[in-house]
């Protein structure tokens, strides 16, 4: 029988060992109501009353008081590295004038492999390798906050 959870508390949040784990990528993580499936083939049904955009580390509480863990997927990644942090901008307002996702850091960029993105990036200059680890992407301007309501730290 799945698991139903309706509540996301934040990392540590239930101070309880979870039942289990969910790993989801990026653009998985931006749910309301959703089949979860877990690392040990159990699922949990999420049902939220609103679109939230779960992080690294959020709890799903199920209805009879069990804790899910969620991990935030390792993905296949471009790491940018600017000059300096002019050439950050730079680089920043190109990717965004394309809309791509993109985790903006004070040193490089993440972003998603696509290879005519990485010829444009290395053609202004900057230093393009490839990566794997979590994407935490910004959320767009039209996407409002991403419903994600609680504190982390």
């Amino acid at each position: 029988m799945p698991y139903r959870s309706t509540e996301i508390l934040p990392p540590g949040g239930a101070g309880r060992t979870p039942v289990g784990v969910v790993v989801l990528a990026h653009d998985q993580r931006h749910v309301r109501r959703k089949l979860l499936h877990m690392q040990h083939d159990d699922v949990v049904m999420l049902d939220l009353r609103e679109p939230v955009l779960l992080a690294h580390g959020d709890v799903l509480l199920t209805e009879t008081g069990e804790t899910i863990e969620v991990i935030a997927a390792e993905e296949l990644l471009y790491e940018v590295v600017p000059k300096d942090i002019l050439h950050l901008v730079e680089l920043a307002w190109h990717l965004g004038n394309r809309h791509l996702p993109a985790q903006i850091e004070a040193e490089r960029v993440l972003i998603l492999r696509d290879h005519v993105i990485r010829d444009m990036l290395a053609g202004l200059g900057a230093s393009v390798r490839e990566i794997s680890e979590p994407f935490h992407p910004l959320r767009g301007a039209y996407h409002g906050n991403g419903g994600h309501r609680h504190g982390h730290g």
